[in-house]
């Protein structure tokens, strides 16, 4: 049987136009089918001929979240927006698992209030997959932004989840884990990271300490655990920086000495930096909820909407789920 894979149509900065392109690209491009969950004249004015499908069908929603909305107040309010809806589904077994492009805060607060917990996790994180440059390897960062002030043990469970994840998403057996400080030695760090230090050492496998700002996108650890703030800041400082060397370099390549050339090696630039667009990269997996949601980046496009479906319908298949589940009961945390 093939999977369904709800898609809020409404989130994220292109919808619900970049959305539903991607959902019925990924009906073929995965093999899945999907569920659209919007807006009835909105969604259906981006479909062929205004009806869904076969291996779409449509769930009319009245109610929006936006961007700038307070995440929890929000999901509570808004009962029959995209997001609370797309999470009902799942929960109600009308779909295997939720994608969502919008408001990241109130996507995970309605997985988390829908689904509830995995048994044993205390807070729910974000594992983001980063690209590593010149490789086709992957690692991940833990929490990318769900929980902002987490207690030490809680950071344990994300280091245990993030190793089980991390065997599906990134291919390896035995991964490794750094825990994010301001300097390799184990003293360094404020009291969250020193606290977190002593436990991971006594239980975590595979702790290889400390790493620091400059070892994410490089061959450090597969996991790299840290609180959400300081994970999102981490992130967002990644992406720029990425977008202001490729800005230097291309203008760079723009100067007249380098008319003759710049060409293909413009196109060479950007055929090797294709991998680390965040289009390419997939979804983010929100990891110690009962149930499978997706979080895409705001500004997705049709083809990172075909990648998160691609990310979603993987963990459905790998019952990711129970993977997660199992770490924890064998951790104990």
């Amino acid at each position: 049987m093939r999977p369904v894979i709800a898609i809020d149509a409404m989130g994220g900065d292109r919808a619900p136009h970049e959305i539903v392109a991607g959902a019925l690209a990924a009906r073929d491009a995965v093999g899945v089918d999907v569920l659209l969950v919007g807006d009835d004249a909105a969604v259906r004015a981006e479909l062929p001929g205004g009806e869904p499908p076969a291996g779409v069908s449509l769930l009319a929603t009245t109610e929006v979240i936006a961007m700038h909305e307070d995440p929890a107040a929000a999901v509570r309010a808004k009962r029959d927006s995209s997001i609370v809806r797309a999470a009902e589904v799942v929960r109600d077994g009308r779909a295997h698992a939720f994608v969502g492009a919008g408001n990241t805060g109130a996507t995970m607060a309605a997985a988390l209030l829908r689904f509830g917990r995995i048994r044993g996790a205390a807070r729910p994180a974000i594992a983001v997959p980063i690209p590593i440059a010149g490789s086709a390897r992957r690692q991940l960062l833990v929490d990318g932004g769900a929980t902002v002030d987490p207690q030490p043990e809680w950071l344990v469970q994300w280091a245990h989840l993030g190793r089980a994840y991390a065997r599906l998403r990134l291919g390896v057996e035995n991964p490794t884990v750094g825990l994010l400080s301001n300097g390799e030695e184990a003293g360094k760090g404020d009291a969250l990271r020193k606290a977190a230090y002593a436990r991971f050492e006594a239980e975590v496998p595979e702790f290889v300490g400390n790493v620091e700002g400059r070892d994410l996108s490089r061959v450090a650890a597969d996991v790299i655990v840290t609180d959400g703030f300081t994970g999102n800041v981490a992130l967002k400082t990644i992406e720029g920086a990425m977008m202001g060397i490729a800005g230097l370099v291309f203008s760079v390549l723009d100067e007249p000495d380098f008319a003759e050339i710049s060409g293909p090696i413009k196109l060479r630039l950007l055929e090797a930096a294709s991998d680390l667009l965040p289009d390419n990269t997939g979804g983010a997996l929100l990891l110690g909820v009962q149930g499978v949601c997706v979080i895409s980046h705001g500004s997705s496009s049709a083809n990172a909407i075909v990648n998160a479906v691609r990310v979603a319908a993987a963990c459905v298949e790998a019952d990711v789920v129970e993977s997660l589940a199992g770490s924890l009961r064998r951790a104990a945390v």
